[in-house]
């Protein structure tokens, strides 16, 4: 799930960007409302994860104009704004949900777990194919019952992969799965993570993976 971030607190946004991508998300970061809305009318994200106190614009008026230009796309509110009224006028206009600071970073995993459930990119946390089992809410993957190790970007291309079984993902739609926007992309990246996969994995779980529009399969 690719996940925009819009705040204004680098500390915090940089804590929470390594936090998240550990989780194996994709993150992108702005630190204004006005480029949280460029953001969002080009649709680069699946999830918003919106800040109130942003120095141009409030970020309530962020959600508002969100949830009237893209009413599906969900936004996870994170503010300092404590008070019942506060929560209520999010809510009220449209937040999925709200999450108060200081907060417990397993909470904000498992909210965003909730959305990615809701939205389909996860219709469950144990996606399973054949003998590969992958639980997206332990952030691990078992063949025939036995732990699998895999890097954060190879675990992220399975999931992608796995979740998409049967339609067709272009080598730009992988590549968005894995990177976040002035990250550097060799050429080959995305064949290298493949490759490692085929080394890790059975060779008829591979054909399985045919349904994806890139080819994973051995040449």
């Amino acid at each position: 799930m690719r996940i925009l971030l819009v705040e204004d607190d680098e500390a915090l946004a940089q804590g929470v960007i390594l936090a998240l991508r550990g989780q194996g998300f994709v993150v992108n970061h702005v630190t204004q409302g006005e480029q949280a809305l460029s953001s969002i009318r080009s649709q680069d994200c699946d999830a918003v994860v919106l800040d109130l106190g942003l120095p141009d614009i409030d970020g309530l008026d962020v959600l508002k104009t969100t949830r009237q230009k893209f009413p599906r796309l969900p936004v996870l509110v994170l503010t300092a704004r404590d008070g019942v009224d506060d929560r209520i006028r999010g809510l009220d206009l449209g937040a999925d949900d709200y999450l108060v600071k200081p907060f417990a970073l397993a909470e904000l995993f498992a909210r965003l777990r909730v959305i990615e459930r809701r939205l389909g990119t996860a219709s469950h946390h144990l996606i399973k194919l054949k003998d590969v089992e992958l639980d997206s809410s332990a952030h691990q993957v078992r063949l025939a019952g036995e732990a699998l190790a895999l890097s954060r970007r190879e675990y992220m291309l399975l999931k992608v992969l796995m979740e998409s079984a049967g339609r067709i993902k272009t080598r730009e739609q992988l590549e968005a799965s894995l990177y976040a926007w002035g990250e550097e992309v060799a050429s080959n990246a995305l064949e290298v993570h493949i490759s490692n996969l085929r080394k890790k994995l059975p060779k008829d779980f591979i054909k399985t993976l045919r349904g994806v529009g890139y080819s994973v399969d051995p040449a």
